[in-house]
């Protein structure tokens, strides 16, 4: 087990557990791992914390989350474990608590049983496969299921399950974003579909919202399984939940239904959608989608199963909007009046994060009402994040406000499409004659215009007026850094030294040099999704980036248990390198009060300097040198650090100080010169927008 699993079970931050392992000798030692990140035996930490009187606080959920991480099979998978959480929560305490005295023999068969009656929620998959290598995980599960509900271990082996089908793609929906998909259906549909339904977080929200016939289907068992168990569990007595397997649009499950609304989040950018085999459907109502546009497939297979009238809401990729190859669907689209609206989604709203996605609402055209002739557009990609949460780059997003602000336009356009007023630089309806151009561009932030005129001159002014002070404390504060000097010339010839590198020192133990172990991408794509969706239970830690480094700003970055496990903690005094050599900014930085106890994030390198020997301004001064990188460096157009290679001046340690406060200066110079940068663009571009846009005038006009 990991140091982050430690302080879970002890319940304890995870600077709690280093401390232990650096100051209690009888710690124990590694089994495993890497230097930076080691791996403990767990019976032995759990008899070390008996030992020092330290109880383990893991719950029920907590055991079975360490048990499913330590689970030792290869194959091991979670969806026959779904199935048990359903039998199990079918059954009183009583016979749980039978079940988990059983001897594990008696135990596998029973759960394997279990679950196997109820593996009829979702038909013609495969037969349930427990085996003694089970029995650790199936009482971990059947103890949550006792103690803390099924809905509680469900999420469990949410965190775990996806680890596999996220290399091909599968994500779970937000389940904020969920419920405002759900929620821009008008009225409240009885019957809904989702073909692409994962693991069943639209559907649950239209649950929620008072559906009573769930109908979904995915290509992957395991979600149709998800899906299927999770919706029984929540949905209630009185629902009709019907989950299959197969792909929608090659093997339609549902190829008679009609329903009052189709939710769904497709898959992205897939050109072996059935192009060639299809090519002859009856869904194409709206033209024959071409080999790149399987979005377009999916949005008229959603059209094709409602009833005239009923509504469907896609979560779509924003190439869908723009792309020539789409252009005639989407004219035909508009034409008839099927696309009612398109919202656009600040990134970070749902994976792919640095892509803004966009919500796309159809209707099914009723034979008896003319067309509509505007379509709404809601643009939120400049709604503000939350800073310090989400695993994005820009942070978590405000869902309350994005929610309120699609909602309110949504539902105001919806009730009288011809009087909407609009809102300037956020929504707006454009008639279906400007949208049917040569490109047929649906675009939000194409059709929703914001003017300059709409700014008030007075704020504008008082905005431009803290610029521009802001800008002239900074430049006061660069000439008073530039004024100083404490530095003399070194005579007739440059001062000489003797060298060693980095390797040198780190073999010699005057520093450490650290780096984060890459993570598989599919273990943070099963845990970056956990997050996005709430079923996550770990922590939460802040990292530093080589962009902070770049930037001059404090730890920005977030990572989740699976990669913090992997990265070094930061300590006050290191020298904190970038690997990418090339662009702009500091290539260093040493840590202070900011940065300890962060994390040392991905494209970072980091030296840490024994201070009996090396002074740390010394050392990053002399890291940093341009001469210094470049011959340490490799690659092309793209230079990245090999920092063994890095040399280092072997002088005395008084002398190294003497060198360390120059650089320290330096630095600070560094730092404000770009902080007034930064200022005078800002102050500029607010003067040019308002003179040009009318909000300020020439003095004396």
């Amino acid at each position: 087990m990991t140091a982050a699993e430690i302080s879970r079970i002890a319940g304890v931050t995870r600077a709690t557990v280093s401390n232990w392992r650096r100051r209690h000798d009888d710690f124990p030692a590694p089994s495993g791992g890497t230097d930076s990140s080691p791996l403990y035996d767990l019976e032995e930490v759990r008899a070390w914390l008996a030992s020092r009187g330290q109880h383990t606080a893991a719950t029920p959920s907590g055991e079975l989350r360490t048990t499913l991480r330590l689970r030792e099979r290869a194959d091991a998978g979670t969806s026959d474990l779904l199935l048990l959480v359903l039998a199990a929560a079918r059954r009183p305490a009583d016979d749980l608590t039978g079940l988990l005295a059983l001897p594990d023999a008696d135990l596998v068969k029973q759960a394997s049983d279990a679950a196997a009656g109820a593996a009829d929620v979702v038909p013609d998959t495969e037969p349930v496969r427990f085996t003694d290598a089970d029995t650790a995980v199936l009482r971990a599960l059947l103890l949550c299921v006792r103690d803390e509900g099924a809905q509680t271990a469900l999420g469990v082996l949410a965190e775990r399950e996806l680890e596999d089908s996220a290399a091909s793609g599968a994500y779970r929906t937000p389940a904020p974003l969920a419920d405002l998909l759900a929620r821009l259906v008008p009225g409240s549909p009885a019957r809904v579909l989702d073909p692409a339904c994962g693991s069943g977080t639209l559907l649950t929200a239209a649950a929620a919202r008072g559906a009573r016939e769930l109908y979904g289907q995915d290509s992957l068992p395991v979600q149709a399984r998800r899906t299927a168990v999770g919706l029984t569990l929540t949905a209630g007595e009185g629902a009709d939940v019907t989950v299959r397997t197969g792909d929608s649009l090659r093997a339609d499950a549902f190829p008679d239904l009609t329903v009052d609304a189709v939710l769904c989040n497709p898959p992205y950018g897939d050109r072996d959608w059935g192009h060639d085999e299809l090519a002859y459907d009856s869904r194409w109502a709206y033209g024959f989608p071409p080999r790149a546009e399987s979005e377009l497939a999916w949005v008229q297979h959603a059209l094709s199963h409602l009833e005239p009238g009923g509504h469907a809401v896609l979560l779509l990729p924003p190439a869908t909007a723009s792309r020539s190859s789409g252009r005639r669907i989407r004219a035909e689209l508009i034409r008839s009046g099927a696309l009612r609206a398109v919202a656009a989604l600040p990134p970070g709203a749902a994976i792919p994060l640095h892509i803004g996605l966009q919500v796309w609402v159809l209707q099914r055209p009723e034979p008896t009402r003319p067309a509509y002739q505007t379509v709404l557009f809601v643009d939120t990609v400049g709604e503000p994040s939350v800073p310090g949460r989400g695993g994005s780059r820009s942070g978590s997003v405000d869902w309350a406000r994005v929610t309120e602000q699609i909602l309110s336009v949504w539902t105001a356009y919806a009730e009288d499409p011809d009087g909407f007023e609009a809102q300037a630089g956020v929504a707006r309806a454009v008639s279906v004659v400007d949208l049917l151009d040569e490109v047929v561009d649906v675009t939000p932030a194409r059709q929703v215009r914001a003017s300059q005129a709409d700014v008030d001159p007075q704020e504008l002014a008082h905005e431009a007026a803290a610029a521009r002070e802001g800008l002239a404390a900074a430049v006061r504060t660069v000439a008073e850094l530039a004024d100083t000097a404490s530095w003399d010339a070194a005579g007739a010839s440059a001062r000489q030294w003797r060298t060693a590198t980095v390797s040198d020192l780190a073999r010699g133990g005057a520093l450490k040099v650290l780096r984060a172990v890459p993570v598989p991408p599919r273990a943070m794509a099963a845990e970056a999704e956990a997050a996005e969706t709430g079923a996550y239970g770990g922590e939460r830690w802040r990292t530093l980036t080589g962009d902070d480094i770049a930037r001059g700003t404090g730890p920005t970055g977030q990572v989740l248990d699976v990669q913090a496990e992997q990265m070094p903690e930061i300590a006050e005094g290191d020298v904190l390198v970038r690997n990418l050599v090339g662009g702009t900014g500091p290539v260093a930085r040493v840590a202070g009060e900011e940065e300890a106890d962060a994390l040392l994030g991905a494209g970072v390198h980091l030296f840490r300097p024994d201070p009996a020997r090396l002074d740390p301004w010394f050392l990053l001064g002399f890291l940093s040198a341009e001469a210094n990188l470049a011959g340490a460096s490799t690659g092309s157009s793209t230079l990245h650090l090999s920092p063994g290679r890095l040399r280092v001046p072997l002088l005395p340690l008084a002398e190294q100080r003497q060198y360390g406060e120059v650089f320290r200066h330096v630095h600070a110079l560094r730092t404000e010169t770009q902080r007034a940068a930064r200022l005078a663009e800002e102050t500029a571009r607010l003067l040019s927008g308002g003179l040009t846009g009318g909000q300020l005038l020439p003095r004396g006009t």
